[in-house]
């Protein structure tokens, strides 16, 4: 059975998520579309929690 992510992929996931989510909010507000603001927010935070997964694995390592 594999190990799983390593705290790098974790990390450098967050942060793709985050900057996705981040051009997501500015399209939305731009466009002036409430949906793809919400979205980009939830992927913003989905890429805080997972560069934060990524520190706890280097905590425990």
């Amino acid at each position: 059975m594999g190990r799983g992510k390593s705290s790098g992929q974790d990390k450098n996931e967050g942060a793709m998520d985050k900057a996705k989510g981040r051009f997501k909010e500015a399209a939305g507000s731009l466009t002036g579309d409430e949906t793809k603001k919400s979205e980009g927010r939830s992927d913003q935070r989905s890429g805080t929690a997972k560069e934060k997964k990524g520190k706890l694995k280097d905590l425990f390592k």
